[in-house]
C-alpha cells in the first residue's frame, strides 16, 4: 500500500505551549460560535453550555486523579461551593459577574485546602470514603441554614443581561463556553509546568518524588486546590443555567456521575473532559427518548440513563481501558505507523535508490 506522505512542516503547532494552547483555543472557539449561532437550535445550544462546565469539573478531577493520583467522590460537593457562593453574592452584593465567578472559584479551592490537608495523610479506599462523605453531607448544609441558603427553595440566580438583541440562552452558553476554554488553556500550561512534572512524581512514586526535593504533602494540597477551584466553577455556571440553587441540584449521584465522566472521556486528558462531558449531558436526554419510545414511565427513566451509562463505561472500559480520548490516541498511533511510516524494505529500498 502506497504511504500517504505526512503534513508539510508549516502545518505543525508552536511548540511553546502557552501560543500552542491559544491557537487551539481561538479554533475552538470560532468553531463553537458557529456551531451555537448558525447551526443548532436554542435547546441543543443549551445542552452545549452544560456539556462546556462539566467539562471544567471533569478537566479538573482528571488534574487530580490522573496527573496526581487522588481520587474524589466529592466533587458534586466542591460544586455546590462554587454555586450556593456565587448565589450568595448574586442576591446579596452587585457584583460583576467576572468578580462573582472568580470569588466562587476561590472559595471553592479554599474548600478543597481544606479537604486537601487531611487527604494527604489518606490513600486508596480511605480517601474515597472520606470525600464520600464530603458529598453526602456539605450539601445538606443548605437545608440546616435555612436563613442562609433559603432551605428547599433554595437560591434564585439571575443570569446575566446579553448585550443587544443576543438571545439570554445563547449569551450564558458563550460565557461558559468562554470560561470553559480559559480553564482548559491555564490547566494545559499549568501541566507543562513544573507543577505538572511534580503531579505526575507524586503519582508514579512518592518516596522517589520526597527524595527529589518534591514537597509531597504541599503537592496534594494544591492539586486538590486547583480541581476544587475548577469544580467551583462549574458550580457557579450549573447555578447560572439552572436559576436555582438548592441541595437537590447536588446529590451523591452527581460525583459518581462526575467520576464516571472523567474515567470515561479518559484519566489525565483535558480532551477526555469534553468527551465526558457530552456523555454526561446527553446519556440523559438518550435515556427519556428510550424510556418513552418503550412506556417505561419516569421511574423507568430515572434508572435507565445509570444503566446505559455504566453499560457504555464498561463497554469502553474493555475497549479502550484508558478512555475515549486514549482509544482515538492509540488509533491514530495505528494511523501513524500505518499510512505514514514506511516499512523496512521501503527504508532499504530508498536507501540503495539514493546511493545508486
Amino acid at each position: 500500500m502506497p504511504k500517504i506522505p505526512r503534513p508539510p512542516k508549516w502545518f505543525h503547532l508552536p511548540r511553546q505551549p502557552l501560543v500552542r494552547h491559544l491557537i487551539l483555543a481561538i479554533v475552538a472557539a470560532g468553531g463553537f460560535y458557529l456551531l451555537t449561532n448558525d447551526i443548532l437550535s436554542t435547546y441543543n445550544t443549551v445542552l452545549v453550555g452544560e456539556i462546556a462546565f462539566y467539562a471544567i469539573a471533569l478537566g479538573g478531577l482528571s488534574i487530580l486523579t490522573g496527573a496526581n493520583g487522588q481520587i474524589s467522590f466529592g466533587h458534586g460537593a466542591l460544586m455546590a461551593v462554587g454555586a450556593y457562593t456565587a448565589a450568595l453574592l448574586m442576591v446579596h452584593t452587585h457584583f460583576n459577574l467576572v468578580l462573582e465567578l472568580l470569588i466562587a472559584i476561590g472559595a471553592a479551592a479554599i474548600a478543597g485546602v481544606i479537604v486537601g490537608i487531611p487527604a494527604t495523610r489518606l490513600k486508596g479506599p480511605y480517601l474515597a470514603g472520606m470525600t464520600l462523605i464530603l458529598a453526602v453531607g456539605l450539601p445538606l448544609l443548605g437545608n440546616q441554614y435555612g436563613s442562609v441558603f433559603n432551605g428547599d427553595q433554595g437560591l434564585v440566580t439571575t443570569p446575566p443581561s446579553p448585550p443587544g438583541s443576543v438571545n439570554p440562552e445563547l449569551w450564558l452558553t458563550w460565557i461558559e463556553i468562554l470560561g470553559a476554554l480559559v480553564i482548559m488553556v491555564l490547566l494545559a500550561n499549568l501541566m507543562k509546568s513544573r507543577f505538572g512534572r511534580m503531579f505526575r512524581a507524586v503519582r508514579d512514586d512518592e518516596v522517589a518524588a520526597s527524595l527529589a526535593g518534591i514537597h509531597v504533602a504541599r503537592t496534594k494540597v494544591i492539586a486538590f486546590a486547583v480541581s476544587a477551584g475548577c469544580a467551583g466553577l462549574a458550580g457557579a455556571f450549573l447555578a447560572l443555567s439552572s436559576g436555582v440553587v438548592s441541595s437537590g441540584e447536588f446529590p451523591l449521584s452527581l460525583s459518581i456521575e462526575i467520576l464516571a465522566g472523567m474515567v470515561l472521556g479518559g484519566a489525565g486528558t483535558l480532551v477526555g473532559a469534553w468527551w465526558g462531558g457530552i456523555a454526561l449531558v446527553f446519556f440523559p436526554q438518550w435515556a427519556s427518548s428510550i424510556s418513552k419510545a418503550a412506556g417505561l414511565g419516569t421511574g423507568g427513566n430515572a434508572y435507565l440513563g445509570t444503566i446505559i451509562f455504566g453499560a457504555v463505561l464498561v463497554l469502553v472500559m474493555m475497549l479502550a481501558p484508558s478512555g475515549i480520548q486514549g482509544g482515538f490516541r492509540r488509533v491514530g498511533s495505528f494511523a501513524d505507523r500505518r499510512l505514514f511510516r514506511p516499512r523496512g524494505g521501503d527504508v532499504t529500498k530508498s536507501l540503495q535508490t539514493g546511493s545508486e
